[in-house]
């Protein structure tokens, strides 16, 4: 199966009532995150207690970069700390993935998310304002400030893309993977073009709804990241 095979499970997902586009005053839940709550700040790679600072790359996402559905050892960010560890970098990965997310929560709490001696940014959002319909020009906007404030203070950005169900349109799909493209032009920062590309829509790689990784695809999906993300790092001592 293809990438585009992906996205037609997703959109048959959205196709259950009330999970499409919507004028509502409550957002309607999206098929990706229905299989958790929101993870609290607290929950959220928690510091141990006497831990050496070092110096840190910020996962902030939804529910693909909290691994949900998997141990913690198998998430993405998890892989990517024993990656950096057996390569001899001093870096410390911090998990900031809160299921349900979308852009707009993303930016909510990025300050927090940000605290301490953060060297790397990378930017895994968009998914949920995808499944819910949400206009790519206000995803767009978060997005942008993400990525400014992020600059402002001397972060390096690595955005990852991704892609909307085909069912609102060629138009908005068009718009919507344009966005993530155009950022890395405007803010020139470095750019995974798809966050699951190698993973999206092929069965053995994906846990049985069809849309988060299994613990073999989430090794893939951090082979994808750490091409990209492994010139943004320090050298090595």
């Amino acid at each position: 199966m293809s990438k585009a095979a992906w996205i037609l499970i997703v959109a048959v997902s959205t196709a259950i009532p009330g999970c499409g586009r919507s004028n509502s005053a409550v957002e309607p839940e999206a098929r990706l995150e229905t299989t958790t709550r929101a993870v609290p700040p607290a929950a959220v790679s928690p510091e141990p207690a006497g831990a050496v600072a070092r110096p840190r790359i910020v996962f902030l996402g939804d529910s693909l970069t909290a691994g949900l559905g998997l141990p913690p050892e198998q998430s993405v960010p998890a892989l990517i700390q024993k990656r950096l560890d057996d390569e001899g970098y001093e870096y410390e990965v911090m998990n900031r993935g809160v299921s349900g997310d979308t852009s707009a929560g993303g930016l909510s709490r990025l300050d927090w998310s940000l605290e301490g001696d953060v060297k790397v940014l990378v930017i895994e959002l968009g998914a949920n304002d995808g499944l819910r319909g949400l206009p790519p020009g206000a995803m767009k906007e978060n997005l942008s400030e993400i990525i400014t404030r992020a600059k402002r203070r001397g972060i390096t950005v690595l955005l990852t893309g991704m892609e909307a169900p085909p069912n609102y349109g060629a138009a908005y799909t068009s718009e919507f993977r344009g966005v993530f493209r155009d950022l890395a032009r405007e803010h020139d920062v470095a750019f995974v073009p798809f966050y699951l590309d190698g993973v999206a829509g092929l069965p053995h790689l994906n846990q049985g709804d069809g849309i988060h990784p299994n613990s073999e695809g989430s090794r893939v999906v951090e082979r994808v990241i750490w091409k990209s993300l492994e010139p943004l790092l320090d050298s090595r001592d």
